[in-house]
């Protein structure tokens, strides 16, 4: 019988509510949106960042934050050789943190000479390089292997500089020594890598005569802000002797993104809330006018005021739970339209939010069901007068 009176009640007023419903189908469908973008942005946004670059660095702490020594003072000076880093000991120190997504390269920085002109040499391993620096545009190709010692990398201005192309012969001298290269590819990254000529590590060790030794460590560590200071922090306890530490610019900068986005999805989901409310309000309130004399006629029948609220209760239960239902369907293909627009990428819907979306809109709908306590004091013997 309960059911049954519900389904007529719903026939009934199937005008108004239909307002109601379109207001909690657009908000669920905005709610449910914003809240499965929040639950992807801090991923997509780690992946953006990851764009930059590395964002860890180790150094040794004699160097008191420089960014390599000066390579030329290394070989001639046992004091600043004794600065540099022992490349063994530190990668197989690296090899023992397990930090998710977590990409390293040693440098060595050495100022040689090419064709008469003073050019910076950076010693990497260039298989780890071009993982750990995605925003390089390379013309030709890349160095594949780390023991690769024929082959180099020019950066742009360098290779306008000195009239290279791929395939081009390359002569650097240093101190007497000197390293014979094939240009494998150009490189332009818009930065001071544009300047320089990438080589694989042995091939700088070589000409600056320190086997074994390295001026830095570059690292890129996948996830939030948090996970990257945590693993910095990590890395900090198994290398004592050397100086680790976040490249603040591009941690803090995504750390204080995040926030920001993520407190305007929540101003965003609660405003929007606040809005279906108050459109549900409005028509359940002309809907009470309307129900009066459905109303005091139930009461008069015997209808006790707790079962007559029960029935608008459940009606509007109803609707909240359909509108909520409905809206994440639209959501679904909203999400995915949002996921293309800001980030390039399809963002898929997450299941959970959907239960959490209904929910929401039945506390939204019962909130705007406020206008029906004023049944609850009709009197039949008014109705039936017609006042």
């Amino acid at each position: 019988m309960f059911w049954r009176v519900l389904l007529q009640m719903l026939r009934a007023g199937r005008g108004r509510l239909a307002v109601a419903l379109i207001a909690l189908v657009s908000g669920a469908a905005v709610v449910s949106a914003l809240l499965n973008l929040d639950l992807d942005v801090g991923s997509k946004l780690t992946q953006e960042f990851r764009t930059l670059g590395a964002n860890v660095m180790i150094a040794p702490r004699q160097a008191q934050g420089n960014a390599s020594p000066d390579p030329s003072s290394a070989a001639a000076s046992s004091a600043e050789v004794a600065a540099l880093m022992n490349e063994s000991d530190v990668m197989a120190k690296l090899q023992s943190v397990q930090a998710q997504g977590m990409a390293a390269a040693p440098f060595l920085y050495v100022i040689a000479r090419a064709n008469r002109k003073q050019l910076v040499i950076a010693g990497t391993w260039l298989d780890q390089a071009a993982a750990l620096s995605p925003t390089w545009k390379v013309e030709g190709d890349l160095v594949a292997s780390r023991d690769d010692q024929a082959h180099a990398l020019v950066g742009r201005s360098v290779a306008r500089d000195l009239h290279l192309t791929p395939g081009s012969e390359l002569a650097v001298d240093y101190l007497g020594r000197t390293a014979r290269l094939t240009v494998a590819g150009i490189v332009e990254a818009g930065g001071a890598e544009d300047s320089q000529i990438f080589v694989n590590l042995p091939v700088a060790q070589g000409l600056a005569n320190l086997e074994g030794r390295i001026g830095l460590v570059q690292l890129s560590i996948a996830g939030p802000s948090k996970n990257v200071a945590d693993a910095a922090a990590k890395l900090a306890d198994a290398l004592p002797g050397y100086e680790v530490r976040p490249i603040r610019q591009v941690t803090e900068a995504e750390g204080a993104l995040l926030g920001r986005i993520r407190l305007l999805i929540f101003s965003m989901v609660a405003l929007i809330l606040v809005l279906t409310s108050l459109c549900v309000l409005a028509t359940m309130a002309a809907l009470a006018i309307e129900r009066r004399e459905d109303v005091g006629l139930m009461k008069a029948l015997g209808g006790s005021i707790s079962r007559v609220v029960r029935f608008f209760l459940a009606e509007v239960g109803v609707l909240g739970a359909a509108g909520g239902a409905i809206g994440c369907l639209a959501g679904a293909v909203l999400t995915r339209w949002m996921g293309q627009r800001v980030f390039g990428a399809t963002i898929a819907m997450r299941w959970p939010i959907v239960p959490v979306t209904i929910a929401l809109m039945i506390i939204v709908a019962l909130a705007g069901a406020s206008p029906l306590r004023m049944l609850g004091k009709v009197k039949p013997a008014a109705i039936f007068r017609g006042e």
